[in-house]
C-alpha cells in the first residue's frame, strides 16, 4: 500500500502550492471526485487536495478549488474540554461573537474503595455541570445565528464535545456539522486566543501526497 504523507495548505497559498507542484511534476492530470481534487503527474507524483466546500466545477477545478477555499466563510466554533469551552461566530477572518467560561473539575484520584467511587461521582457531576455550560452558551450564541453558518468548527476533547452536542437543543448544530463534516481539531485548553488560532487551522486545506510527490515545498509549510 502506497504511503500518504498529509500536508496543510493555508487558502490564500493554496495557488501557489499547485505552481509549484506543476513545476516540480510536469503535466499532471486532474481527476474530479466528490470530496477531493486528484493530481497524477506522469513521473508517478501524486497529489489529492480535498474539497470540503463541495466538489468544484469539472470545468476547470483546481481554479475552482482555489477560489471556494478563498471565499470569506461565517463559521460558527465551539471548542470544549472538561476545564473550559470556548464558542463564538467568525465573519471571515473576524470573530465577531465569542464567550469563554472556565471550569472546575476534579482530576483523578488514586484512592481505592468507597472513596474513588465517591470521587468519582463528584468528578463526573462536576463534569456534567461544565458540559451544560458549554452547551447553554452554544445554544445561545450559535443557534440564533445557525442559518447563517457555512459549517461549524469543532475542537477540544473528542468525547467533551459529543457530551456537549448531545444536548437536545442543539440538534440544528448538529445537522450542520453533518452536512459540512470535518475532523475534530484539537486544542489545549480553550481560551479566547486557542479559539482566535484554531479558525486558520479549520480552513486550511489538506493534501495528500504520494512518495514521488514529496520533496522541498516551503509554501505547504
Amino acid at each position: 500500500m502506497t504511503e500518504v504523507h498529509h500536508v496543510r495548505v493555508a487558502p490564500e497559498r493554496l495557488e501557489r502550492w499547485l505552481a509549484g507542484f506543476a513545476q516540480r511534476h510536469p503535466e499532471p492530470q486532474v481527476t474530479v471526485t466528490p470530496d477531493a481534487v486528484e493530481l497524477v503527474s506522469p513521473d508517478g507524483a501524486r497529489a489529492w487536495l480535498e474539497s470540503p466546500w463541495g466538489r468544484p466545477s469539472a470545468e476547470d477545478p483546481l481554479a475552482a478549488l482555489v477560489a471556494e477555499a478563498c471565499r470569506p466563510r461565517r463559521v460558527g466554533a465551539l471548542l470544549v474540554r472538561r476545564n473550559s469551552h470556548a464558542v463564538g461566530i467568525f465573519d471571515g477572518s473576524k470573530l465577531v461573537r465569542h464567550r469563554v467560561g472556565r471550569h472546575y473539575v476534579q482530576g483523578r484520584t488514586k484512592a481505592g474503595g468507597w472513596s474513588q467511587q465517591r470521587y468519582a461521582r463528584r468528578r463526573g457531576n462536576q463534569a456534567d455541570q461544565a458540559f451544560d455550560r458549554a452547551a447553554q452558551d452554544a445554544s445561545e450564541l450559535l443557534l440564533p445565528e445557525v442559518d447563517t453558518l457555512d459549517a461549524v468548527l469543532l475542537g477540544g476533547d473528542a468525547q467533551a464535545v459529543r457530551s456537549v452536542l448531545a444536548d437536545p437543543a442543539l440538534a440544528a448544530l448538529r445537522s450542520l456539522h453533518e452536512r459540512q463534516r470535518r475532523p475534530l481539531i484539537p486544542v489545549a485548553d480553550p481560551n479566547l486566543q486557542v479559539l482566535r488560532d484554531a479558525l486558520p487551522r479549520f480552513l486550511a486545506v489538506t493534501i495528500g501526497l504520494n512518495a514521488e510527490a514529496r520533496g522541498p515545498a516551503p509554501e505547504s509549510r
